[in-house]
């Protein structure tokens, strides 16, 4: 029997709603309980932090308390490792549920706006994913899923993600790992690095929806 088009994308919705559902139940678990846990896992303790940043990265959970928690738990670089490996992962992961789920009904979808929005991301889509991933503010998990509906490619979304996170995620991390000492200058750098990004991030998101925009006309 051939499949109805709207059972994936109401799998997909499924998925979601049980995101939020966790996200909005399941506290998160103090620094200390994190730290003795790793702590018992030995040498898997950042693997294992890292399939739960991949797990969490599919629900609305705060993404940035977990990268802040790594670097308090593993220092910059061991952090900053698990941290990329973590969101890399989840972001995939979250692109691959709502393209193979989702991405057939948003083609059905007639509108000469969505269209331009499509053909935009497919021809500049390493940018248009840059200069989104720059943006501190901007829910991760929701760019994960809203790529996935697109079309812009796998590659340029990959490649657009690592490089748009790795500024904020080092921050974010940096902030973590010299947290006790907030007046040095890791500290300082990692909060005015934050503050640029989202400037910046927010006047390259502004270009492309003018972009956009003009591609409609």
């Amino acid at each position: 029997m051939r499949e109805r088009w709207w059972v994936r994308p109401l799998i997909l919705l499924a998925v979601v709603v049980a995101g939020v559902a966790v996200a909005l139940t399941v506290d998160l678990p103090t620094v200390d309980a994190v730290r003795a846990d790793v702590a018992a896992a030995g040498w898997a303790g950042p693997v294992l932090y890292a399939g739960v940043y991949t797990a969490l990265s599919l629900t609305p959970a705060p993404t940035t308390v977990l990268s802040v928690g790594a670097g308090v738990l593993f220092g910059l670089a061991t952090g900053l490792t698990v941290v990329m490996a973590g969101a890399l992962a989840g972001a995939v992961a979250g692109f691959g549920l709502a393209r193979v789920l989702g991405r057939a009904a948003v083609e059905r979808v007639d509108s000469r706006r969505l269209r331009a929005l499509d053909a935009l991301l497919r021809r500049r889509g390493l940018l248009a994913v840059i200069g989104t991933r720059l943006v501190p503010l901007l829910p991760f998990t929701t760019l994960n899923y809203a790529y996935g509906l697109s079309a812009v490619r796998f590659r340029d979304y990959v490649l657009g993600t690592a490089v748009g996170i790795l500024p904020g995620a080092t921050a974010y991390v940096t902030i973590g790992a010299y947290g006790a000492t907030p007046g040095s200058v890791p500290f300082l750098l990692a909060v005015g690095g934050l503050a640029v990004l989202a400037v910046a991030g927010a006047l390259v998101a502004r270009r492309r929806r003018r972009a956009t925009a003009g591609a409609e006309n």
